[in-house]
């Protein structure tokens, strides 16, 4: 039995939430101008579809969830998990799944797309945390708590790695492994985990040759500025171009059909084009107060199930945030993951929000904070 509570959800949480989704409305509307009439001959296709399809349902969703009691996932934690599997499977299914420059990563239902792993983000969260609130201290276990816990991991890795998408399945993991240790794991497997990653990521890193080209330019941004190096070489562009203060809000150049992916993965180095260093420590103080907030859900959360829940949705969007900026910043190799919150993508929004909502609920549970 779990005792009900009149708190309110956390404010600063909330308040930094909707700052965060106000400021990439913003963003995309500017980045996505000239791409937008380019391809839909409508200026504001990429607002007006981020804000119907996206961060109204995400919103309406958010204020649902943020009012169901967190336990109720727990039994719907397996079920949820399972049917995303499922959906990962659709994705490979001609006239089911969308394929769209090489990649498999949609499912089409008439004139919407959807994203499963974005979902898989929040439903792997929500498993784990059963999963290991149930094992107690069987999760320390090598045959009780590990091995399953890396056979779960192989599953997912492997329908993430045939669609592909490396960077996803990074965030995926990082995020887990993070669940499982602050569960109570053993710091050896953790250890070994790491190992495996890396001989992992050479593997996958060595039989492909877009992630070798990646590493590569990481390696050496000056190679190839007009090939495989000419997006990283245009987004620092668009950063150095910034400056302090930036060109103004609306005034990118790059976003004229230069740097790809602008209102993507690539939109950081239009905020630092147009509102400057300003601009993007802005966004970062954002991001810094929605960890430090999510943290302190997490440690006075009631029981275990909410404590990991508040870990592993914290990690995602902050890890996720994290990965890219530090990879439109060059300090790590491109990898195609988005900004929450920030980013165009209505699957990816509607289930951070959700995520949000979940993590609200939690806060009401943990008293004053």
């Amino acid at each position: 039995m779990t005792s009900k509570s009149n708190q309110k959800p956390d404010q600063i949480l909330t308040i930094t939430t909707f700052a965060l989704i106000v400021f990439g409305l913003v963003m995309i509307s500017s980045a996505g101008v000239a791409i937008s009439q380019y391809r839909f001959n409508d200026g504001y296709y990429f607002f007006k579809h981020q804000l119907f399809y996206g961060v109204l349902p995400g919103l309406f969703l958010m204020y649902i969830v943020q009012k169901i009691d967190y336990h109720f996932w727990r039994r719907f934690a397996f079920l949820l998990f399972a049917a995303n599997l499922l959906l990962l499977v659709l994705v490979f299914i001609p006239g089911v799944g969308l394929k769209f420059q090489g990649a498999s990563r949609w499912i089409t239902l008439g004139p919407f797309s959807f994203q499963p792993t974005e979902m898989l983000k929040l439903t792997m969260i929500l498993y784990l945390a059963a999963w290991l609130e149930s094992k107690k201290d069987l999760k320390r276990d090598l045959f009780e708590g590990f091995i399953p816990f890396l056979a779960i991991l192989g599953i997912v890795g492997f329908l993430i790695i045939k669609q592909p998408d490396m960077g996803t399945l990074g965030t995926i993991v990082v995020i887990s492994v993070v669940i499982f240790f602050l569960s109570g794991a053993k710091t050896v497997h953790i250890a070994s985990m790491a190992g495996m990653g890396i001989l992992a990521f050479l593997a996958l890193v060595k039989f492909e040759s877009y992630r070798m080209n990646r590493l590569l330019v990481f390696l050496h941004p000056e190679l190839d500025p007009r090939g495989i190096g000419y997006q990283i070489n245009q987004a620092l562009l668009a950063i150095g171009s910034g400056g302090f203060f930036g060109l103004g809000l609306g005034h990118s150049r790059q976003k004229f059909n230069y740097l790809p992916e602008p209102v993507g993965d690539s939109i950081f180095a239009i905020i630092c084009e147009e509102i400057g260093l300003i601009g993007a420590a802005l966004l970062i103080f954002l991001f810094v107060t929605f960890a430090m907030r999510g943290l302190k859900i997490a440690k006075n959360a009631p029981d275990m199930f909410g404590k990991l829940i508040a870990i592993g949705i914290t990690s995602w969007i902050i890890f996720q945030a994290l990965i890219n900026i530090s990879a439109i910043t060059g300090l790590i190799p491109l990898t195609g993951v988005t900004l929450p919150f920030i980013s165009y993508g209505g699957t990816s929004i509607i289930f951070s929000m959700v995520g949000v909502g979940i993590l609200l609920n939690i806060s009401k549970k943990c008293g004053k904070i």
